[in-house]
């Protein structure tokens, strides 16, 4: 049966876990969505040989699933540092990594792919009447990119980038394979200790509830700001 007593205590519990998920969350969003952004001007501007390496990259992460690219990065990622490390003469012991930091590098790895092809599309649908215009008004390159350009791709991105960080929030849950405690791993060790699982998770689904909420809001708020400023 459902206990409402439990309830304030495991919340308490649970909710210690938010401020962690919250600030991996956002530096998995930030860092994606640069290396993806990077992605996708390499394949705007149709730059050879990057180009093909881009589309290899973006093939593999987004077949392979991200539990495996966690494993992988869980297991492979420290050997491959240490090697690097003493290749260039620092010594410093790569075994020792976070698994917090292999958890960031891994789904960031993943999700730089799909972020990749968001801004790619938003570049796409970009007028580029608009910046010959620009041009002929005495803009430059930086001018163009600050008022004409950036403006629209960010419009235009907003309702799939929200998504996206929707998506790292549930994609977070996987790092309790390797022992990373977030807002679904603390639930689950804390019904461990009391066997209300239930109550745990129900505590959880609002808490992603919540956080969706604040970030949907944001997104519409930040929307609204740039489709004053286009």
């Amino acid at each position: 049966m459902f206990d409402t007593d439990i309830l304030l205590q495991d919340s308490r519990e649970i909710l210690g876990a938010v401020p962690v998920t919250l600030a991996m969350a956002l530096t998995i969003f930030l860092l994606s969505t640069m290396v993806g952004s990077l992605f996708a001007f390499v394949e705007y501007r149709r730059i050879p040989a990057l180009r093909e390496l881009v589309m290899a990259y973006k093939v593999i992460f987004k077949g392979v699933p991200m539990v495996i690219v966690i494993f992988l990065a869980y297991f492979g990622l420290p050997p491959a540092l240490q090697f690097l490390f003493a290749l260039v003469g620092i010594d410093f012991n790569a075994h020792q990594t976070p698994n917090w930091v292999i958890l960031v590098i891994a789904v960031t790895g993943c999700v730089a792919a799909f972020q990749a092809e968001i801004i790619k599309g938003a570049l796409n649908a970009f007028d580029t009447g608009q910046a010959d215009a620009a041009y002929s008004l005495g803009y430059t390159r930086g001018q163009l990119f600050r008022r004409v350009l950036f403006p629209q791709v960010a419009l235009t991105a907003i309702p799939d980038l929200t998504t996206s960080m929707m998506v790292i929030m549930k994609a977070l849950s996987l790092g309790f394979a390797i022992e990373v405690v977030d807002i679904f791993a603390q639930s689950q060790l804390t019904a461990a200790l009391n066997f209300y699982y239930l109550e745990a998770f129900v505590i959880a689904v609002v808490i992603y509830m919540v956080i969706a909420y604040i970030v949907t809001q944001i997104a519409d708020r930040l929307e609204q700001a740039l489709r004053v400023r286009t």
